[in-house]
């Protein structure tokens, strides 16, 4: 005797797993442009790496014999993928088996597969596509009873953010806990015009709100891209997958290592003429910060996170000489590169990204200060820049903060002072003080222009007899500012640094985790 017959019973059985939620919707969700879930996590994997945990998970209705009859496989499949050689946990949704909806989930094997991925320090990666496990009334009849709503899993959720990477891609209309999946993460993407992200969808934002809005128009790409909620849009399904593993490349495995560092053939001496123009002299006119990334980092390296909001900040990911680092930049172009409260939550977000993750960060500093304005302060600018700045003092990764044109107020000083020896220098354009100069001379010397014959005389003496002292050069005789240096300087002198940074990294969790 064999054990034959229990074989070919596990064969038949993931067979029936493998047929998803049966021909006819498995055609219509590709006749929507989307990728099935086995599909989707080839996609993402190194060839042939997924490992299945829970291949036979379902639910199945017996013949009076005992013999299984039907078999409808758990609508949430997952296991242990390689990702550029680096193992991972991927959990994905199908939204083939009853459309993603919780009456064919197993909240446990969603619960597990994360609690599996934190005991083994293994990044998360989530391809969300439906309720994610979320309630659903219809449950109700079938169990006779209503319940509290539990949040399964979302202790191990929250914990994981501060110990191993989390990426997700929302890839079609998810709603409630798979949302909150989403937004749980270090870094997520949606697929323009496929996906769509609610707390709750249309038909009961119409009976709550009366309000019979369009699905894209409640919750598209375009909506959660701009407020936050997703960090980046992606063309299609393959694109998504790209970005999800782009972010990865540059995070350790865990906290428990620190970054991979790559090899990289851009010369560390390599200096840029193009940086002795870029800062424009005069103060009012903008210039492009990509391009100043660009010109600096590793070339091709940058990879930016949330383009679409809080965008008077960058923030991304590149490498210097191989290391990876977190990078910061204003953009002068929106508001001026005033930090609104949208941009203080995307630039606590990311210190708390580089910080959990050993990334040492460089911030290209050019912050005339805090928004200011009825619009600034009806959105609590002041009590989120703060939040901001406690993320900065509360980081241990080394930052340098490279002053290439203003630092005023109390926003530029928490980009350049963080209350611990500073790595910083300055370019020739650099201009700081507790306020720029102009709007400053309009506050201190208020009422002598109101009593004057000739304000706009007055105003221009008052700013000439200023401008003797705004020289950089002034501040760094007392050593106000550590150094100055020739804009062309810029990538030897953070090559050099970041090399001397890696080796003080201290692997391990953070006192203070990741807020999403």
């Amino acid at each position: 005797m064999t054990w034959q017959p229990e074989i070919d019973e596990l064969a038949r059985r993931k067979a029936l797993a493998a047929e998803l939620g049966g021909e006819e919707r498995v055609a219509r969700h590709r006749a929507a442009g989307k990728l099935t879930v086995r599909e989707r996590i080839a996609g993402f994997a190194d060839h042939g790496s997924f490992r299945e945990i829970g291949s036979l998970s379902g639910f199945a209705d017996y013949d009076d014999s005992g013999h299984l009859d039907e078999f409808t496989p758990a609508n949430f499949v997952c296991g242990t993928v390689l990702v550029d050689g680096r193992p991972a946990m991927v959990g994905a949704d199908d939204f083939t088996v009853r459309g993603g909806s919780a009456e064919a989930s197993l909240h446990h094997k969603l619960a597990y597969s994360e609690e599996y991925a934190r005991s083994l320090r293994l990044p998360i990666i989530r391809l969300v596509d439906g309720s994610g496990g979320g309630g659903s009334v219809a449950t109700y009849l079938d169990i006779g009873r209503t319940y509290v709503p539990p949040l399964p899993g979302m202790g191990d959720q929250i914990a994981a953010l501060a110990e191993v990477p989390v990426v997700a891609a929302a890839l079609g209309s998810v709603a409630g806990l798979g949302a909150a999946r989403v937004a749980a993460s270090h870094f997520s993407v949606m697929v323009e015009g496929t996906a769509q992200l609610f707390v709750a969808g249309p038909p009961i934002v119409r009976y709550a709100t009366h309000e019979d809005v369009p699905k894209e128009d409640l919750g598209g790409a375009e909506v959660h891209t701009a407020n936050g909620s997703v960090d980046n849009p992606a063309r299609d399904e393959t694109d998504a997958f790209g970005q999800l593993r782009r972010f990865l490349s540059y995070l350790p495995s865990s906290v428990w290592e620190v970054p991979p560092v790559v090899a990289s053939d851009d010369p560390v001496d390599r200096r840029e003429a193009a940086l002795l123009d870029l800062i424009p002299r005069e103060r009012r006119r903008g210039y492009d910060p990509r391009r100043l990334i660009a010109l600096v980092c590793d070339q091709g390296s940058f990879f930016e996170v949330g383009p679409r909001w809080g965008r008077t900040v960058v923030t991304g990911l590149a490498t210097l000489a191989g290391y990876p680092v977190g990078v910061i930049a204003m953009d002068p172009a929106v508001w001026g590169g005033a930090l609104t409260a949208d941009g203080s939550d995307k630039l606590r977000r990311h210190i708390d990204l580089c910080n959990t993750f050993h990334l040492p960060v460089v911030a290209f500093v050019d912050q005339p200060g805090f928004a200011i304005g009825t619009v600034a302060e009806a959105a609590g600018t002041l009590r989120r820049g703060v939040s901001m700045i406690a993320a900065l003092y509360q980081a241990s990764v080394p930052f340098f903060s490279l002053i290439v044109r203003r630092a005023f107020g109390v926003a530029g000083g928490a980009l350049v002072d963080r209350g611990r020896p500073n790595h910083r220098a300055a370019w020739p354009s650099g201009d700081w003080g507790s306020l720029p100069l102009e709007g400053g001379v309009e506050a201190a010397y208020r009422r002598d222009l109101e009593a004057a014959d000739d304000p706009e005389a007055l105003r221009a003496d008052l700013l000439s007899q200023f401008e003797a002292v705004r020289s950089p050069f002034r501040t760094a005789e007392p050593f106000d500012i550590e150094e100055i240096i020739d804009p062309r300087d810029t990538r030897p002198m953070l090559c050099e640094w970041v090399g001397l940074a890696y080796p003080t990294l201290q692997p391990g969790p953070k006192a203070t985790g990741y807020r999403p």
